[in-house]
């Protein structure tokens, strides 16, 4: 990081922040995209691409602690250079549930629970880490406090999505001399749609611990921080 004055330095980190955001967000959508497509290829490049993420993320984290260590900053910047240090952790976590998005797309290769729509989830919760990547970028109050409703919508879709998985479990009725493979194929697809909806679910968590973050940093409001 260039050490050209200290408020450039805090720009240059916000700045390369919302760039680690953006990749997570375009692998995000990778991800799903592979496991809608069943694309094995792009769920390769998702899978992969985690250590990009893990050693931007690594770069930033110690970005911080040299702004914290050398330069001591006080009020409003020591609240941006520790809200950055949380993002930064929250958006690597994003990435790797995209790269579990792409390890599921491996083996994803047949539809299945047809009333169970992953790509509304997947949009759902994709947009939420992009608004709340904005609203860090833009030190936006409201939008933080937007996104706190947004994940209860979020956390309901999940929680009905995952009882019509369960409902079509039970209502499922395997043909009379069905072996064990067949058995085993039913268990993996229901294991690999629940992770996949608990993993979406927690996308959205994350976008809240970027608002949350964002929050506390503009106006020393702790009040989304869990």
């Amino acid at each position: 990081m260039p050490r050209t004055g200290f408020q450039d330095q805090l720009e240059t980190l916000r700045e390369e922040v919302v760039d680690l955001g953006d990749l997570v967000v375009l692998r995000l959508r990778m991800g799903l995209n592979a496991l809608d497509r069943q694309d094995h290829d792009l769920a390769w490049d998702v899978i992969d691409g985690d250590d990009e993420i893990n050693r931007l993320y690594l770069d930033l984290e110690q970005d911080c602690i040299d702004l914290l260590a050398l330069q001591q900053p006080v009020a409003g910047d020591l609240r941006l250079v520790t809200a950055s240090f949380k993002v930064i952790t929250d958006l690597e976590r994003v990435g790797d549930l995209a790269a579990n998005l792409g390890e599921y797309a491996l083996y994803a290769d047949r539809d299945v629970f047809a009333d169970v729509d992953l790509r509304a989830l997947g949009r759902q919760a994709t947009e939420m880490v992009e608004d709340a990547l904005a609203a860090y970028e833009t030190a936006d109050p409201q939008a933080c406090e937007a996104l706190a409703d947004r994940d209860a919508e979020l956390d309901a879709a999940c929680e009905r999505a995952s009882e019509l998985v369960v409902r079509d479990l039970i209502e499922t009725e395997l043909p009379d001399g069905a072996d064990a493979e067949e058995v085993e194929l039913l268990l993996q697809d229901v294991s690999r749609v629940l992770l996949t909806v608990r993993d979406l679910e927690r996308v959205g968590d994350h976008a809240v611990n970027v608002a949350a973050r964002t929050l506390y940093m503009v106006e020393s409001d702790d009040r989304l921080i869990e």
